[in-house]
């Protein structure tokens, strides 16, 4: 069976294309790589904004869209976090990033378990999920270019922002732990009914 691409499917693609990109120029020994990264970060960003705007526009959205476009987003954060902590191997930037991709790890493994027992509706991105996704993406996109911009110390900025990012990480993490096995104990005691 062929699969059907579309517009949607490819901008995902081509964000997954942009990491090993971005990974390149992160370690060119050239002076404007911070900026030049942290334009290909936009550009990842952007393209997840547009998949998705796109998708729900021209009614493109399909199963393999809906899987690929949050898998696009959860390696290009990871990829992302690992080049910084291996930039600035400092504690206070690898707890908040062990914590953002344990999370991305344990959501994603919770939802495969739940679509396995058809109650993958219960694990859903959350408007809370989006608000730490925004605060995650402008933390990476100000570590990326790290330099003072008219004054603002961007990379204090970045660190700000990354421990928020991290806080509202946790916080959604157990609000979806506490939806997913509600959702299983209700699902456990209908089958029992049933027997």
């Amino acid at each position: 069976m062929a699969l059907a691409l579309n517009i949607p499917i490819y901008l995902t693609l081509l964000r997954i294309a942009l990491i090993p990109l971005l990974t390149i120029v992160f370690y060119l020994p050239w002076e404007n790589a911070n900026v030049a990264c942290m334009l290909i970060f936009l550009l990842a960003g952007f393209t997840d904004w547009l998949d998705g705007y796109l998708a729900r526009k021209m009614k493109l959205e399909t199963q393999f869209g809906a899987f690929l476009d949050p898998v696009a987003d959860k390696l290009m954060v990871a990829v992302v976090l690992i080049l910084l902590v291996q930039k600035i191997p400092d504690v206070y930037l690898a707890i908040p990033a062990a914590i953002i991709i344990g999370r991305e790890i344990t959501i994603a493994s919770l939802r495969e378990w739940m679509a396995e027992i058809g109650q993958r509706a219960h694990v859903k991105v959350s408007s809370l999920g989006k608000w730490k996704t925004s605060a995650q993406m402008f933390a990476i996109g100000f570590f990326l270019y790290h330099d003072d911009l008219f004054g603002l110390p961007i990379l204090e900025l970045g660190y700000g922002l990354l421990y928020l990012a991290a806080i509202l990480t946790l916080w959604s993490m157990i609000q979806y732990l506490h939806a997913a096995f509600t959702a299983i104990n209700t699902h456990e005691n209908i089958h029992r009914m049933d027997e």
